[in-house]
C-alpha cells in the first residue's frame, strides 16, 4: 500500500506548497512513484506549482522528475451513496486511483479548516506541519500563558490531529507520525527563537510530535515557484556553480528527507 504523507496547517503562508514540492520531487529523484493531490480547491498553490513545472519542462525540453499530480476527481450525483458527503467520495476516488500506481501519496491541505482537510489527516501515515518560527503561528498548536509563557493546552489544529489519531486507533490503523517543521528560521540565535524552540519541545512531549528544522528564509524559494523548480533542479537547468546559500538549502532538503524517516528512503542526492 502507498505510504500517505499529509502536509497540513490551518494558517496560510507557512511553506506547505514549498515543502510538498520539494518532498515530492526528491522522492521521485530517488526512484519512487509519487502521487499528489491538492485539497485546496480554490487556491491550489501546490497544484499550480506542479503545473508550472510541467510547462517549464515542456518549453525547455528538460526531463524533470515529476510527481503524478491529479485533480480531485468529480463525481456524479448518482455516485454518492445516500447519507455520504460528496467530498469524502471524491477524495476516496482520488486515493483509489493513485494507490495502485504509487509508493507514496502526498496530500497538500488548505490553510483553513475544511471537511477535506479533516478526512485527509485521518488518512496520514506521516503528517508534516510546517510552522513559521514565531508565536503567532505557534498559537495554532497551543494556548500560552501570556505572563509565564507556559503551555496551557492544545489549540484548534492540535485538537483536530488528536481526533484523527483517535479515528485511526478505532479503525486499527497504525499511529500518525507527526512532524512539526520550524520554517523560516533566522540565522541568528535570537531570544524569541529560543523561546519558540523551548515551547515547541515542551508541547511535543505533551501531545506527541517530533520537531524538525525546515527551510530557512531564502529569496530563491520565491524565484523557483514560477518555473516550478526545486533546489534539486538547479544543475539540470544549467546552474553549474551553486552559491553557498543554494548548497546549504539543498542540505536542508536532504536533512528533511532524513528526518521524515519514510519507509525505504535513503537520500543520496
Amino acid at each position: 500500500m502507498a505510504h500517505i504523507i499529509v502536509v497540513g496547517n490551518e494558517k496560510g503562508g507557512s511553506g506547505k506548497s514549498t515543502t510538498c514540492m520539494h518532498v515530492a520531487t526528491a522522492l521521485v529523484r530517488l526512484g519512487f512513484r509519487v502521487g499528489a493531490l491538492d485539497l485546496d480547491l480554490r487556491q491550489r498553490s501546490f497544484g499550480r506549482y506542479v503545473e508550472n513545472r510541467q510547462a517549464f519542462a515542456a518549453s525547455s525540453g528538460l526531463a524533470l522528475p515529476m510527481p503524478d499530480y491529479r485533480l480531485l476527481p468529480d463525481v456524479e450525483e448518482g455516485e454518492v451513496p445516500e447519507g455520504e458527503n460528496p467530498l469524502d467520495v471524491r477524495l476516496a476516488k482520488g486515493m483509489a486511483d493513485l494507490g495502485p500506481v504509487s509508493d507514496f501519496i502526498l496530500i497538500d491541505c488548505p490553510g483553513s479548516h475544511t471537511r477535506l482537510s479533516q478526512v485527509a489527516h485521518s488518512l496520514a501515515d506521516t503528517l508534516v506541519t510546517p510552522l513559521n518560527d514565531s508565536f503567532v503561528d505557534f498559537d495554532l498548536l497551543a494556548r500560552l500563558d501570556p505572563e509565564s509563557g507556559k503551555v496551557k493546552g492544545p489549540s484548534i489544529y492540535a485538537e483536530m490531529v488528536w481526533s484523527a489519531r483517535q479515528f485511526r486507533a478505532q479503525a486499527g490503523l497504525k499511529p500518525i507520525d507527526w512532524i512539526v517543521l520550524r520554517n523560516r528560521l533566522g540565522a541568528q540565535q535570537m531570544h524569541n527563537k529560543k523561546k519558540v524552540g523551548a515551547a515547541l519541545e515542551d508541547l511535543s512531549r505533551r501531545i506527541g510530535f517530533r520537531v524538525a528544522a525546515g527551510f530557512s528564509e531564502r529569496v530563491i524559494f520565491r524565484e523557483l515557484f514560477p518555473r516550478g523548480l526545486t533546489l534539486l533542479d538547479l544543475r539540470d537547468t544549467g546552474v553549474e556553480q551553486l552559491s553557498l546559500s543554494n548548497i546549504a538549502a539543498r542540505q536542508e532538503v536532504r536533512d528533511l528527507l532524513i528526518e521524515l524517516k519514510l519507509p525505504g528512503v535513503k537520500p543520496d542526492f
